[in-house]
């Protein structure tokens, strides 16, 4: 393929993601850019787990992918062991393990601890590759966000007696 049409290629995938941006179409937006900066409520979600599911593993929503390895060594950071399982179900169970306020908060430090390796990996790609910037600028402030929940998660969840 020569430079003309890679440039032609370029520019018609560019109308064709400005027409889908513009339109708020899903499909689209990458890291939910699209998405309107309305607050979801974490009581609008049938359980906490459900509400934690869409709020800390959606990496559109927190900005960071959590594999299942990941949640296995977030679950061992806290104190818990678990088997591999589909990543719902991992999550499920690490719910069920931080059923009091002390092992929620282990897990939420946990969380927050892995977090913040991947945002320091976004960090070194950035500086390495300055371009890279608007791709990892956007997953850190998405994650740093979903931590500022982390307070909220504890006080909503396992109010203080």
């Amino acid at each position: 393929m020569n430079e003309k049409d890679m440039n032609e290629l370029r520019k018609e995938f560019e109308n064709i993601n400005m027409q889908n941006f513009a339109g708020g179409n899903p499909a689209f937006c990458p890291d939910g850019q699209c998405d309107a900066e309305e607050e979801t409520d974490l009581k609008d979600y049938p359980s906490y787990t459900e509400a934690l599911y869409a709020k800390l593993i959606a990496p559109h929503v927190s900005g960071i992918y959590i594999s299942r390895w990941d949640i296995k060594d977030i679950a061992l950071a806290a104190g818990d062991s678990m088997a591999i399982h589909p990543r719902k179900r991992m999550f499920e169970l690490l719910m069920k393990y931080a059923t009091s306020r002390e092992n929620m908060q282990a897990v939420l430090d946990a969380l927050e601890n892995h977090m913040e390796e991947k945002i320091a990996i976004y960090q070194e790609l950035m500086t390495t590759f300055p371009a890279s910037a608007e791709v990892f600028q956007p997953k850190i402030d998405k994650a740093r966000k979903t931590m500022k929940l982390f307070p909220q998660i504890l006080s909503e969840y396992f109010p203080e007696e």
